[in-house]
């Protein structure tokens, strides 16, 4: 697959400090790309520059091999944006949006604008006033406003934000059938569960500094950390011999007789021994997958954002 998005030795200073310090990362085609950080990681001022919204100090960004800010019109063409709430009229229908978008953009045909509104599910309501839209219908309709020039790629910023559990999942498949039609997206939520059902690959930022690249799987190869669930008959009697002779893990009650315990896998082997050395019986052993959230959490110690 070839690269959409390439970003090489990215830097952003301002007043002396340095926000975004020098990352490099690619965007394939027809890949959902996830950008993870915590507060302040510098994601925003990247995805500024990735749209030509902030100006590089260093470095270069790359789309579908026009340069952002050199080539500012090529790149454009090639790029759509939603960044949290879409912008758009209240006062118009959706359609009327649309056309307003249309006109801006140029070389949309009537077909495409059909095509764009029948993708996106909102044939139905195309033509109500946007105010009287839902929040999940105003992101599908800034979706449509995003995808009428036929982007490459498209960058989105907590797509999500404001949807309910339905909206979530409608526009979860939405962007899974994008991608597979071989449209690029790079996605930044803090909803790190609904990224880890989507992503190919995810990119950790933290203090302006790039942590890593890497799929889901490669990213729980990395993990220090292993879970295990035990089933046994008196779990408060495991929770505390365990407490006391592991001093290092990490153990908690489960739902039922289940105790949950985390650490490294030299410290998670002895712990079997030590629960039979005092009388507690395992019924059931279950080694946990960690998640996308116990990976990030541990590569940077914050909380997603």
């Amino acid at each position: 697959m070839s690269d959409v998005l390439t970003v090489s030795h990215l830097t952003k200073k301002i007043d002396g400090r340095t926000i975004v310090d020098g990352i490099s990362f690619t965007v394939k085609q027809g890949e959902i790309f996830g950008l993870l950080g915590p507060n302040g990681a510098g994601k925003t001022t990247t995805i500024r520059m990735l749209v030509g919204l902030a100006r590089p100090t260093e470095g270069t960004v790359q789309l579908c091999g026009y340069d952002i800010h050199g080539e500012r019109r090529e790149a454009m063409r090639h790029i759509g944006t939603i960044v949290e709430n879409p912008e758009l009229y209240p006062y118009l229908s959706g359609y009327e949006n649309l056309l307003q978008f249309a006109r801006l953009s140029g070389n949309v045909s009537a077909d495409k604008l059909q095509a764009t509104i029948r993708l996106v599910g909102l044939e139905d309501r195309i033509h109500d006033k946007v105010r009287r839209y839902s929040l999940g219908m105003r992101q599908r309709l800034g979706l449509a406003q995003a995808l009428l020039h036929s982007p490459s790629l498209l960058i989105l910023d907590e797509p999500t934000n404001g949807l309910d559990p339905s909206g979530i999942r409608e526009f979860r498949e939405l962007l899974l059938q994008l991608a597979g039609q071989g449209t690029s997206i790079l996605i930044s939520s803090h909803m790190l569960a609904e990224l880890e059902m989507i992503c190919d690959r995810v990119g950790v930022i933290d203090h302006g500094k790039w942590i890593t690249t890497a799929s889901l799987e490669e990213l729980r190869t990395m993990s220090t950390n292993n879970r295990l669930a035990l089933e046994v008959n008196d779990p408060q009697a495991a929770l505390d011999c365990l407490t006391f002779e592991h001093m290092t893990l990490q153990v908690q009650l489960g739902e039922g007789n289940v105790i949950e315990i985390s650490g490294h896998e030299g410290q998670l082997n002895p712990v079997l021994d030590t629960l039979l050395r005092n009388h507690i019986q395992v019924f059931n052993l279950e080694r946990k997958q960690q998640t996308l959230e116990d990976v990030f959490l541990q590569m940077t110690g914050g909380t997603p954002a």
